[in-house]
């Protein structure tokens, strides 16, 4: 499957949560999606920070990878076993952004879903 016919991985990042979306290349509908306001990953969240307002509204790399292990699953569980990033649209982010979301690709791609464009977001640069 060429580039331009991949699925394609997009990351919705804001400072208090993170949602992955994989589009559909013909017509660009969402096929699936993890984000770390679903109630699960919200309650794992909540009960493993300290009481301050502020570490409860932030996610972090191992939120990042749950929301990645989690759309791999899904993922797979309809057939998709190969997806791509926007490497512009990822090198683009701020550093801080940068470091937190590679734990999301690594855990999709443990899942089993081959992730294209990730190794030349590690060549370029520190991440």
């Amino acid at each position: 499957m060429s580039r331009n016919q991949q699925h394609l991985l997009r990351l919705v990042l804001s400072c208090r949560k993170i949602t992955a979306q994989v589009t559909n290349p013909t017509n660009s509908t969402i096929i699936a999606m993890a984000s770390s306001s679903e109630q699960e990953s919200f309650l794992s969240i909540y009960r493993n920070t300290s009481l301050s307002v502020f570490s409860r509204q932030t996610w972090d790399s191992k939120t990042a990878s749950r929301v990645g292990e989690k759309l791999g699953f899904r993922l797979k569980e309809i057939g998709v076993s190969n997806i791509c990033i926007d490497l512009n649209e990822e090198l683009s982010r701020p550093i801080h952004y940068r470091k937190r979301v590679i734990p999301l690709f690594d855990s999709v791609k443990r899942v089993g879903i081959e992730v294209d464009g990730v190794e030349k977001l590690g060549e370029i640069g520190p991440v």
